[in-house]
């Protein structure tokens, strides 16, 4: 080969390596990471995502990108958000963060497949027919927390027997609304006991809430599930100790942040199989034809620190239970 002729044939191969790369780069699946939660509240949630995604061999940075957007609790921006993802044509899209995600993805396209992580019920949200066989274009994650809501009541009432009031906290813009303030209202009278529902859905009306509480001359308080209450763990932590509020929620992280109580699912779990599921779909499997996903296993956990505080003897029936104690 003459010499021209082969510096000519490096050159030609240098310049085909940016068109290369960027081939690559286009052809690398992009996940739309929808949440109604906010980023610092949720960043080990999206960890463990990526942990899911990772257990299908999808690298992050390497075989795929992820787009975020988060709501922070204000499920109106959700209809905005997703359009953008829809926009850029995402590979997947993973709704997190509850019912209002997931319905604001499944209103935004019919094509793209969707992995959604909810406390409801997807069924009686009307996201999909069946938990078996979903179809159309959608799957997830149902935490089971609407049916695990009269469970917390209880819980709650064991530890504050003398209590004939107990109070509610939900975020009117959520759409499990009516049917949890139902549900709890039926529990409620099956234990003898007033239920008065309060409403926050913006950081400001916290405080109003527990001063509320006092009022209602609530002896306890459960947290219904939403994204904008679990980015609030902390302070709704600290304000329920503050005004002497025995309080229940659904997530260890509450507990952790000197709660009370909590009872519910490993919602990291969730999100991290909720990566897999994204990962499958990635490969080539039909949402339609991957299940809905339920926990097996229910966790409860125990702040005896906070216990003491509020001078409260758990009994030992839910100490033995309890699958964490934190001291």
């Amino acid at each position: 080969m003459r010499r021209r002729d082969f510096i000519a044939g490096l050159g030609g191969t240098a310049a085909g390596w940016p068109l290369a790369v960027r081939a690559q780069q286009q052809a690398m699946p992009v996940i739309g990471f929808l949440d109604a939660a906010s980023p610092d509240a949720s960043a080990h949630y999206a960890a463990a995502f990526r942990k899911g995604l990772g257990e299908t061999g999808y690298v992050v940075g390497k075989d795929v990108a992820i787009e975020y957007r988060w709501a922070a609790g204000r499920f109106d921006r959700l209809p905005v958000l997703v359009a953008d993802l829809v926009r850029r044509q995402v590979a997947v899209i993973l709704a997190g963060g509850g019912a209002p995600a997931a319905l604001a993805a499944k209103a935004a396209t019919a094509t793209i497949p969707i992995v959604f992580q909810m406390g409801d019920d997807p069924v009686r949200f009307g996201l999909v027919p069946s938990l078996n066989r979903p179809g159309g274009n959608i799957t997830g994650q149902s935490a089971q927390n609407a049916e695990l809501g009269p469970k917390r009541l209880q819980l709650l009432h064991e530890v504050v027997p003398a209590a004939t009031t107990l109070a509610l906290l939900v975020n009117p813009t959520n759409p499990n609304v009516e049917t949890l303030s139902s549900d709890l209202h039926a529990a409620a009278r099956t234990l003898g006991l007033q239920l008065q529902v309060v409403h926050a859905s913006a950081e400001r009306e916290i405080d109003t809430v527990f001063a509320t509480l006092l009022q209602l001359q609530a002896g306890g308080l459960m947290i219904g599930h939403d994204a904008f209450f679990n980015s609030q763990n902390q302070r709704l932590a600290a304000l329920a100790l503050r005004h002497a509020m025995p309080t229940i929620y659904q997530f260890r992280e509450f507990a952790a942040a000197g709660g009370l109580m909590s009872y519910g699912t490993d919602l990291a779990d969730s999100y991290r199989q909720s990566g897999v599921y994204a990962g499958r779909i990635l490969k080539g499997e039909k949402p339609g034809d991957l299940p809905v996903l339920q926990p097996t296993k229910f966790e409860l956990f125990v702040n005896l620190k906070t216990a003491k505080a509020l001078g409260l003897t758990i009994p030992q029936t839910l100490l033995v239970a309890a699958d964490e104690l934190i001291e």
